[in-house]
């Protein structure tokens, strides 16, 4: 992949992803659950945008969480681990960012794991 392509690539994600953010925003009742992907690693915030707080947080940097890797099978863990983390807050239900990737592969995951560790999209 070539500097060009590569740079196209990124400015197309930014462009969804600003398109992405103007019909949702994340509230105290019902936070916004985002991810970003890394070459490497996966990370997912929940975030409470009118008071500008991060509610919970999992990465695959985590030392628990660290085995589970950057697949489809660590992204439906890390989705469920999400999900663990925002019930025991008493968190139900969250709005899906899904920060300007396509909604398939380990984004699809991690929605499907947070859906069966209890909550509502």
């Amino acid at each position: 992949m070539s500097v060009k392509e590569l740079s196209d690539k990124i400015r197309k994600r930014a462009k969804r992803k600003v398109s992405v953010r103007k019909t949702i925003s994340g509230t105290a009742e019902k936070p916004r659950m985002t991810v970003f992907k890394s070459n490497v690693h996966l990370y997912v915030q929940v975030i409470d945008d009118t008071a500008g707080h991060t509610l919970a947080s999992a990465s695959t940097l985590e030392k628990s969480l660290k085995d589970i890797g950057h697949t489809v099978e660590g992204g439906g863990k890390l989705g469920e681990e999400i999900g663990k983390r925002l019930l025991e807050k008493g968190i139900t239900t969250v709005v899906f960012d899904r920060n300007g990737y396509r909604y398939h592969g380990i984004v699809k995951a991690i929605a499907d794991g947070a859906r069966k560790a209890g909550l509502k999209f």
